[in-house]
């Protein structure tokens, strides 16, 4: 008890370092109760992130900022509406012909697993059976959830008109208003808050970062991939490229994931021949490139974090807070490493990880 008690004083002794472990606790907890319904204002949030960073840079030419959020403004609604009439209809059109061929695919690919008893004794026919009835049942229940949401297509459509009115309203007015309200949110803080403010202007910048940099990889990778997958003349080329860019937000993860189905529609394209090698060697150079030369780039500004920290950040936040939690994974591990770098008693080596 005395050790635990010299700890508490020697972390918490300092009231600053009090209050900013109450406000961390009090705003994880109301994100972990009220995210669902805020999650218009988060959407708001990463958007107006990643519009800040050209608007910081027209405005230190000297255009005010009214007139500067206003253009950049209308050039991300401009990209909006180019990405709502020119690639989601794309996506719809290959995403039904996927599931139109799907049911072939599986037939295909139960054929294919009961030849291997004849070419591999030592896998009997009773284990080939059992995964093809779990094929057979996962494929049943892939299609009613898709039956399910397509049921339920009316309440999401309400939900999707809501986010295209309030989102774009919420970006404008964090864009235009950002001082004013970051003002009135340090309104209600004490009058000394140095630590709080000291981490909070690192993860501040960092997020920004972070928010900007995913957005162009996202973007970079999704658009090779595209061009890659059209020119080796793969089937779905854009729904996969598609996913291989927005993989990227869950570092590591992500791509794994991605590469399924990447290799099983080549798979059912072309067989195990030179054409399936030609794909997937070109895919693994996507993914290298991404991973060892744009990510250094995109991120130098970034806090390097271990691989390990990310997965475990990326598997602890998504579970609290679903796809918000993974896509600010990053960001936040930032955010727990600048406190324990900031925190009274830090230099002293009490923070240090092994």
């Amino acid at each position: 008890m005395d050790y635990i008690r010299a700890w508490f004083r020697r972390n918490f002794a300092d009231p600053q370092a009090t209050f900013l472990a109450l406000a961390l606790v009090a705003l994880f907890g109301f994100i972990w109760f009220f995210g669902n319904m805020l999650a218009p204002v988060l959407a708001s949030v990463v958007i107006a992130y990643l519009l800040e960073g050209p608007v910081q840079a027209m405005e230190v030419r000297g255009t005010p900022r009214t007139r500067v959020v206003v253009l950049v403004f209308m050039m991300f609604m401009a990209f909006l509406i180019a990405l709502v009439f020119g690639l989601l209809p794309l996506l719809w059109v290959q995403t039904t012909d996927l599931l139109r061929e799907l049911p072939g695919y599986v037939a295909h690919g139960q054929s294919q697993l009961a030849e291997i008893p004849k070419h591999y004794p030592f896998i009997s026919e009773a284990q080939i059976d059992e995964v093809v009835q779990l094929i057979r049942s996962e494929f049943t229940d892939f299609a009613q959830r898709v039956l399910s949401m397509s049921i339920a297509s009316i309440p999401g459509l309400i939900t999707v008109a809501v986010y295209a009115i309030l989102v774009p309203l919420l970006v404008f007015f964090f864009l235009k208003d950002k001082r004013a309200i970051v003002g009135w949110f340090t309104g209600f803080l004490p009058r000394e808050y140095g630590l709080a403010a000291r981490v909070w202007r690192e993860v501040d910048e960092q997020i920004g970062n972070y928010v900007r940099g995913k957005f162009w990889e996202i973007l970079i990778v999704g658009g090779v991939s595209v061009a890659t997958f059209l020119f080796m003349g793969m089937k779905y080329a854009i729904l996969l490229g598609v996913l291989v860019g927005l993989s990227v937000v869950v570092p590591y993860i992500g791509a794994a994931v991605v590469t399924i189905p990447v290799a099983l529609v080549a798979y059912f394209q072309w067989g195990w021949n030179s054409s399936f090698a030609w794909l997937m060697g070109a895919y693994f150079i996507i993914q290298a490139l991404d991973g060892n030369v744009l990510v250094p780039l995109l991120f130098s500004e970034v806090v390097n974090l271990h691989p390990v920290a990310i997965i475990v950040s990326v598997l602890f936040f998504g579970g609290l807070w679903g796809f918000w939690g993974v896509f600010f994974a990053i960001p936040l591990a930032t955010l727990v490493n600048a406190i324990l770098s900031a925190w009274p008693g830090a230099e002293e080596g009490d923070t240090a990880v092994v």
